[in-house]
């Protein structure tokens, strides 16, 4: 269990704005607060630097889980980044330059002794969907490039393929392409900007019908059950705020393996939670920046993920 005494920060979106039943941030808070920590509420625009100091503008946060009254804040204080215990970095996507502005404040707050989940560093080096590069004993081919003829030639290739931004969320600008499909070069257009931006093409994997499953792991860990996102009759995409129904579904022999592949270098990497995205057997993303799922398989699986997060957390700070 969390010392009492603890002081923890959170980075996120507006906390009037979450869904309570649904928010895996605010899965977290409860538990911090069940622990009795000090709980500091702050957003990207709270943070700055002086004189290479991270600082914030931050307000005591208390939750409660009540879906009409969830929070209340009090009033803004100035506090030193590094005097925290552990920052949770919960600013959901875009990942955008401001995101990389504020990862270089967290890495200062970072120097001066706050545990960041997630490191900073990894924050930025960890595209959810690039860095499967990383696993590709684990992942479909996959290819990443700006040119349209590449993605022409790697459709050819694999007869069917699924193309996307690197930079996209929530199933946006996702598209399954055919041979002998019209739109295909039009598709690989607008995702490359006419070959001004990179973007990404998949083989496609047809146990898509069977769900997108969201695999959680703590400290390199995985917990033992997953929530496979089952697309609608008529879409692709395993995205439940795209109308995915979600399912709860223990760990296969093959997402235990893709665990043990990518868990340790996540770990390694000071990733302390992070989501994953399995189809059929096949890695297709890695979430490092605000992966969800806690409270769909806490209630669906008489778990307690953010407690294991916690421990972990705890783990960590002995060791430092």
């Amino acid at each position: 269990m969390a010392d009492k005494n603890r002081r923890i920060g959170v980075v996120m979106d507006p906390i009037e704005s979450i869904k309570p039943v649904k928010d895996s941030s605010f899965a977290m808070l409860l538990e911090a607060s069940r622990r009795g920590a000090e709980i500091h509420y702050m957003q990207q625009a709270d943070l700055r630097m002086l004189a290479g100091v991270a600082l914030a503008r931050s307000r005591i946060l208390e939750v409660r889980d009540d879906e009409t009254a969830w929070f209340e804040l009090q009033e803004a204080q100035d506090i030193c980044l590094g005097d925290l215990d552990i920052i949770l970095m919960r600013k959901d996507p875009p990942f955008d330059m401001e995101y990389i502005y504020t990862s270089y404040i967290l890495d200062r707050a970072e120097a001066a002794g706050a545990l960041i989940v997630n490191r900073p560093q990894s924050l930025r080096n960890m595209n959810e969907k690039a860095y499967t590069a990383w696993f590709p004993q684990c992942a479909p081919e996959t290819l990443v490039t700006r040119s349209m003829q590449d993605m022409k030639d790697f459709l050819a290739t694999h007869q069917r393929v699924v193309v996307k931004p690197l930079d996209g969320m929530g199933g946006k600008s996702i598209f399954v392409v055919a041979v002998g499909d019209n739109n295909a070069n039009v598709i690989f257009e607008t995702l490359t900007d006419n070959g001004r931006r990179y973007a990404m093409a998949q083989v496609f994997i047809p146990q898509i019908s069977d769900g997108d499953k969201r695999i959680l792991l703590i400290d390199g860990e995985p917990v033992p059950f997953c929530l496979a996102r089952i697309p609608p009759a008529d879409d692709n995409r395993g995205n439940l705020v795209m109308g995915a129904v979600g399912e709860t579904r223990a760990l296969t022999e093959r997402d235990r393996w893709i665990c043990a592949e990518v868990g340790p270098v996540l770990r390694e990497h000071g990733v302390i939670f992070a989501g994953i995205d399995v189809i059929g057997d096949f890695l297709t993303e890695i979430n490092v920046t605000s992966p969800t799922g806690i409270r769909e398989l806490d209630s669906a699986c008489d778990l307690n993920i953010a407690g294991t997060l916690f421990d972990a957390i705890e783990a960590r700070l002995t060791r430092q």
